[in-house]
């Protein structure tokens, strides 16, 4: 039976990969990314099933325009899968004052899972698969300077952002346990050009890629598993093992329901504060 996917960052990397593979099982598939040029192109070697919304995940608002429209044309979704990223060499604020990295990495995922939950809920298997560093125990909220204001480094926003991305899928799932909510480790995969680093950062990452990563169609078949098969339970995490998953242990401080809470609380009153400066 064709399902509906929705896979943001779906136009490159692992998402493109992703969304062809779903077509081919005879899915359909909205892909939600930023290039326009690449959009029209999925959908046009796509087909009738294949979807594009140009949109930019960066800002609440377009986030929230995304979602609103995914939810119109679609009322049922059945899996959507979080991926939309993208490195920055220095330290960048949106249009809302946000720093970017935690505004795309973090927040767009935090409001499109939660906008999105009733489509979902209507779905007889519905899964999320958000992708991120699933598992690492590097990096931690900075709960005093969530936009890292101070000492800031590409690193440490990455880092704070996947660890908020493990800590998102743990109070999602606490509060639609009905949703299977996997948050996903891809592993190192080829997803060149490395557009968005530094240049001599670029050439060694590239460099590195093209002798020890997986290319991004390896990744799609690992994610496709989980698309047909979501873990049991509301919560799960995994994390690529060639073109398999290996379960991630969800029960130390990573995954903490208490500090998921806390997040997500912290979350809500930025986004609220969000609200009452746009009014």
């Amino acid at each position: 039976m064709a399902r509906t996917i929705v896979i943001t960052g779906g136009t490159r990397g692992i998402g493109s990969a992703l969304a062809r593979e779903r077509l081919r099982r005879g899915d359909a598939v909205v892909a939600v990314a930023r290039d326009a040029a690449l959009g029209r192109r999925f959908v046009e070697e796509g087909g009738d099933r294949a979807g594009f919304i140009a949109a930019d995940l960066s800002t609440v608002a377009g986030t929230r325009e995304v979602a609103a429209e995914l939810a119109d044309r679609h009322p049922v979704i059945d899996a959507l899968v979080l991926g939309a990223h993208s490195m920055r060499p220095g330290r960048h604020v949106t249009a809302e004052g946000l720093e970017a990295t935690f505004a795309l990495y973090y927040l767009s995922r935090h409001v499109l899972l939660h906008a999105l939950a009733e489509p979902l809920t209507r779905a007889d298997r519905a899964v999320t698969i958000n992708l991120s560093g699933a598992g690492m125990t590097a990096g931690r909220i900075h709960w005093d300077d969530l936009q890292l204001t101070r000492g800031y480094s590409a690193t440490k926003a990455n880092l704070q952002a996947g660890r908020a991305n493990d800590l998102l899928g743990v109070a999602f799932a606490e509060e639609h346990p009905g949703i299977s909510t996997v948050a996903y480790n891809p592993g190192f995969v080829d997803t060149r050009p490395y557009t968005g680093m530094a240049r001599p950062y670029r050439a060694l990452a590239e460099l590195a890629a093209a002798v020890a990563a997986a290319a991004p169609e390896r990744a799609a078949t690992a994610l496709s598993a989980l698309i047909d098969e979501p873990p049991p339970g509301p919560f799960a995490a995994r994390k690529r093992r060639g073109s398999g998953n290996r379960p991630i242990d969800t029960t130390g401080p990573t995954y903490d329901p208490g500090t998921a809470r806390r997040l997500d609380a912290a979350t809500r009153d930025l986004l609220a504060g969000l609200d009452a400066v746009s009014r």
